[in-house]
């Protein structure tokens, strides 16, 4: 009988290259940016603070970015954790694995997102040029904070057509009901950090507060007959 040859083991991808030149200045200004924004606030985060906090001129500032309202939407797709990509790869997974899952995984990645962006974008409430400056930047028919449900929502419906959820529940609802948990988790860390009074923060650990939120959101708190 033939032996079929001995695969050699996959080999470790190569980590990328050094970052150097104008891609090296815009890491460090993205860095810059989402350290003071998360510490002073976007309102009182200056283009001048950045560039000095980065070690880098003003001017180099400008290379690569227009102004602090692009330098913000920079750091939030770039800097905090990527729900957005968590979110935009939930379709695909329609019919695979299991719902429970994928939903914890957004879930966990969505409380860590809200808690590191909270603080920055609490600030554009304190400016309404700042925050008119701010949606004047984005294409509101496809970016935005809706996003996130929206998203949410199509994976929900899409599991639905699937027949792996109730068609009775309206993915919409279910979307924001998440969503909003996660939003109101990440509020109550930030709140009472670092010493948060105890039962506050219940499920305690954020691997238990995924279980249990999506639990409670797939299987209801309506009374069983």
């Amino acid at each position: 009988m033939t032996r079929t040859p001995a695969q050699p083991p996959p080999q470790p991808e190569s980590p990328p290259p050094p970052l150097t030149g104008g891609a090296l200045t815009r890491s460090r200004i993205l860095d810059a940016a989402a350290r003071l924004m998360a510490t002073v606030g976007l309102t009182r985060t200056t283009t001048k603070e950045i560039a000095r906090e980065a070690g880098c001129s003003e001017a180099a500032l400008y290379k690569h970015f227009r102004d602090k309202e692009e330098l913000f939407v920079g750091v939030l797709r770039e800097r905090a954790p990527r729900l957005t990509d968590a979110l935009a790869r939930l379709p695909g997974r329609a019919g695979e694995g299991e719902v429970a899952g994928h939903l914890e995984e957004v879930t966990r990645v969505a409380v860590l997102f809200y808690r590191q962006t909270f603080p920055m974008a609490a600030s554009l409430f304190a400016s309404p040029d700042l925050l008119a400056a701010h949606r004047g930047k984005l294409d509101l028919d496809i970016s935005g904070p809706q996003e996130a449900t929206q998203s949410l929502a199509a994976y929900l419906r899409a599991e639905q057509e699937k027949g792996r959820l109730s068609a009775a529940i309206d993915p919409n609802a279910a979307a924001t009901l998440l969503i909003g948990a996660c939003f109101h988790r990440a509020f109550l860390e930030l709140f009472f950090d670092p010493d948060p009074p105890e039962g506050v923060l219940l499920p305690v650990t954020e691997a238990e507060f995924a279980k249990e939120t999506v639990r409670a959101l797939l299987e209801g708190v309506g009374v069983r007959t």
